[in-house]
């Protein structure tokens, strides 16, 4: 089975470098539609789906290779292999710039550059590292996910997304959670907050954009000072806006923010 298939590749646009957007957990590629249309006149622009999200192949959606989040690194190269011409400018949102992380250091020379929107390598407080939640959180949080699975949407995602004065937001962001099937997001959810790639942080050399809320309920500004810390070629920007989904509820300053990083960083034309 081909990559578009197994993952609905979409590809628009025009450029000799290909930007690569891989939404976060409970999402799919259409959240991207506020972020990726402004790169078409530049970039070649592919969208996807992670396994078991979105449109992708439910059937592909392996549990030993899912197991970890180097399986859906493996999955972004595969399609960086059959898709991506030339340099690939990478963006990932959440746990989805952890995969794009991990996708870097597997193969350094396809990337470019990395944007890493909201991002976390550990959700879990470690002694002095704070990561926003400790296990009994995430325990109790995966106990009740997998006990009511539509409850628990409708109450995680509003507090997800944020963006109080967009309230049509936590309603699409709700819907996007509703629309998965409960057992593959609960083990996709347990792979997600139980992860901690800390260690794997200082490997990836590749210039990385983190790009973080200013108010955010899940990777809080602590988690962005300390990957920025630990990141080789790293530039930190802050978004002034609550919730943890800036690429919708923040666009135009998401986007400022992103050429600001490719003008000044990369030397790319904004």
């Amino acid at each position: 089975m081909s990559a578009q298939l197994r993952h609905n590749v979409h590809l628009a646009g025009q450029g000799t470098a290909t930007m690569v957007f891989a939404h976060g957990f409970g999402c799919d590629q259409t959240m991207w539609r506020y972020l990726a249309p402004a790169y078409q006149d530049r970039f070649r622009v592919l969208t996807y789906d992670l396994a078991g999200s979105g449109g992708s192949d439910l059937a592909a959606y392996d549990r030993d290779r899912h197991a970890t989040l180097q399986g859906h690194a493996d999955d972004l190269l595969a399609i960086i292999d059959e898709y991506a011409d030339g340099p690939v400018l990478f963006v990932g949102h959440s746990v989805g710039a952890t995969i794009g992380m991990l996708a870097t250091i597997a193969a350094p020379e396809r990337f470019m550059a990395q944007v890493m929107v909201s991002p976390s390598p550990c959700y879990i407080n470690d002694g002095g590292y704070s990561g926003g939640f400790t296990r009994d959180d995430i325990d109790e949080l995966l106990e009740t996910m997998e006990t009511n699975f539509i409850a628990w949407s409708y109450n995680l995602a509003p507090a997800i997304m944020g963006a109080p004065n967009q309230p049509e937001l936590s309603t699409e962001l709700t819907a996007s959670f509703c629309r998965n099937d409960p057992e593959i997001a609960h083990h996709f959810a347990g792979v997600t907050f139980h992860s901690d790639h800390r260690a794997d942080v200082p490997k990836s050399t590749v210039p990385a954009l983190i790009l973080q809320c200013s108010d955010d309920l899940i990777a809080p500004r602590t988690v962005g000072q300390w990957l920025h810390q630990n990141l080789p070629a790293s530039t930190l920007a802050l978004v002034e806006n609550v919730g943890h989904c800036p690429h919708m509820s923040a666009p135009t300053a998401s986007v400022n923010a992103i050429d600001a990083f490719l003008h000044q960083s990369l030397r790319y034309p904004s």
